[in-house]
């Protein structure tokens, strides 16, 4: 578990209920129950501003931490991802995206593989990559981000000739990994479900345990952003693992979420300056929206 991705999972479940800034104190005490050291989480937290994705300030001999607006967008889009409808029907329609990086830019990249691939792209032949999801505004917004407007073209098609929707799929993912890989999530997480249930409904669970165990939940869920593209439920095989997998995310969430978030408002603490907006509800079940 490394400090930058746990970052994202506490500032997604927790701090953004809480007026989005957090005490470096209570980032340190959070970071401590994952084997964070406080120099590895200060390190972490430099490189991130360096990167823009957190801003820090101080006042008088304490500092405070908060997402910037790229780092918020990249919190927003998992929480997305995470938490609302996925798998819906197909509009039938492909976003085919090609791009050409010029030589000097070279290093650019790897880095817009990442995007495209954390966006749910998948490569179906040299820089030419697909979607069957709606995603023309975050790929617009990825080349204006990058200055990539005269460098990619984008497309939207309700058909490619030369290749079934099927054959697209297999150059684009590998689904059977996948799914074996959900296979993994579920077998885990089904038997951690029943011991769970009734110690969490019969109120013997430690609200830290709770933490420690709805924050390591996210985290490994989380991983599946990065290689499963979402795919609507037409283009996805009989018995898909990831609809199983979800709804055991979801059921072992809300057993853990209000003994956790007590817990998290133990240890949380917001600037002097500031009194956060907590929404109860919302950080208890950030999946239901209400």
């Amino acid at each position: 578990m490394k400090p930058r991705s746990l970052m994202f999972t506490f500032f997604g479940e927790y701090i953004k209920h809480y007026g989005g800034e957090v005490w470096m104190g209570s980032l340190i005490k959070m970071m401590s129950h994952f084997g964070i050291s406080e120099s590895s989480l200060r390190g972490a937290v430099l490189r991130m501003v360096q990167q823009d994705y957190i801003s820090v300030r101080k006042i008088g001999n304490k500092s405070y931490a908060t997402l910037t607006e790229k780092g918020r967008r990249r919190m927003e889009d998992g929480l997305a991802r995470i938490y609302s409808s996925r798998h819906l029907n197909w509009d039938g329609h492909w976003r085919v995206l090609i791009y050409s990086i010029p030589e000097e830019r070279r290093e650019l990249r790897t880095q817009i593989r990442k995007e495209l691939n954390w966006t749910g792209f998948g490569l179906i032949s040299h820089s030419t990559w697909a979607s069957p999801n709606p995603l023309e505004e975050q790929v617009l917004e990825m080349a204006k981000t990058y200055d990539l407007e005269n460098n990619t073209i984008l497309f939207k098609t309700s058909s490619i000739i030369s290749h079934t929707n099927e054959e697209i799929v297999r150059k684009g993912w590998d689904l059977d990994a996948i799914s074996a890989e959900y296979a993994v999530f579920i077998e885990k997480y089904e038997k951690v479900y029943g011991e769970l249930k009734d110690k969490t409904w019969a109120g013997s669970l430690p609200e830290e345990k709770c933490f420690e165990m709805r924050t390591i939940l996210v985290h490994e869920y989380r991983k599946f952003l990065f290689v499963d593209p979402g795919l609507p439920v037409d283009l996805l095989p009989e018995g898909w693992n990831g609809l199983k997998a979800r709804e055991l995310f979801f059921n072992l969430h809300q057993l853990l979420s209000i003994p956790s978030t007590k817990y998290f408002e133990r240890i949380f603490k917001h600037a002097p300056d500031t009194e956060p907006a907590m929404n109860r509800d919302r950080a208890v079940n950030p999946f239901t929206g209400v």
